[in-house]
């Protein structure tokens, strides 16, 4: 039987070569190179991805131009950079809280969140702590699901040019999840084995492990 929440999988478990295999180490340096290959690994999931930001540009400028009324000029370059820049910026701690609460739920205790600020990162991990790939999904699309859910009860409810810079954030929101999804990309295209990783965020080093 497989170890569940109560007999979790600890970091020395994955040291029994008999049990489990190493097959990706990712330093954290090195991350932007990672997300870049297995975005351009083409899946059903990477076509869903790019379908969504090209379907999420399209609805933004449809509201736009649908928007009822005359608005000045001023108004909208202020509600375009409210959702281009502003908006965007203060949502990155709203994001990375959002991958906290699934590490709450699983069980992690040393969760620490960090930035690389030379590849414009941020990222949540938890410190020595094994997540199985069925886990470290909900962990992966937490904060695009509930986001996304509470930006389109915003647009549908908001007036005028509110629609406009919220179905901006939506889009831009669904772009700044392009590390999740390429790193839930890896476990798809490994979906054929039983996946674990886990962080070692004093080394800054991700690990990933197969079961045997």
């Amino acid at each position: 039987m497989r170890k569940g929440l109560s007999m979790a999988l600890q970091v020395e478990d994955l040291e029994d070569q008999s049990k489990y295999r190493q097959i990706q180490k990712v330093p954290y340096d090195e991350l932007i190179t990672f997300v870049l290959e297995y975005l351009k690994r083409r899946t059903g999931l990477m076509v869903f991805f790019w379908s969504v930001c090209i379907v999420l540009i399209g609805l933004a400028l449809t509201i736009r131009i649908n928007i009822a009324g005359y608005f000045p000029l001023k108004n909208i370059m202020i509600h375009s950079l409210l959702g281009l820049v502003v908006f965007p910026v203060i949502i990155i701690p709203v994001h990375e809280f959002f991958h906290i609460i699934p590490f709450w739920i699983i069980g992690a205790k040393r969760i620490r969140i960090g930035m690389d600020l030379k590849q414009y990162m941020f990222y949540v991990t938890a410190h020595k702590h094994v997540v199985p790939d069925s886990q470290f999904r909900l962990i992966g699309f937490f904060p695009f699901l509930i986001i996304s859910a509470c930006l389109i009860v915003l647009i549908l409810f908001l007036p005028g040019l509110w629609k406009w810079s919220f179905s901006l954030l939506l889009f831009v929101h669904t772009t700044m999840c392009a590390g999740d999804f390429a790193m839930m990309n890896f476990f798809r295209l490994n979906r054929k084995k039983k996946l674990y990783t886990w962080d070692d965020a004093d080394k800054k080093i991700a690990y990933f492990y197969e079961e045997i």
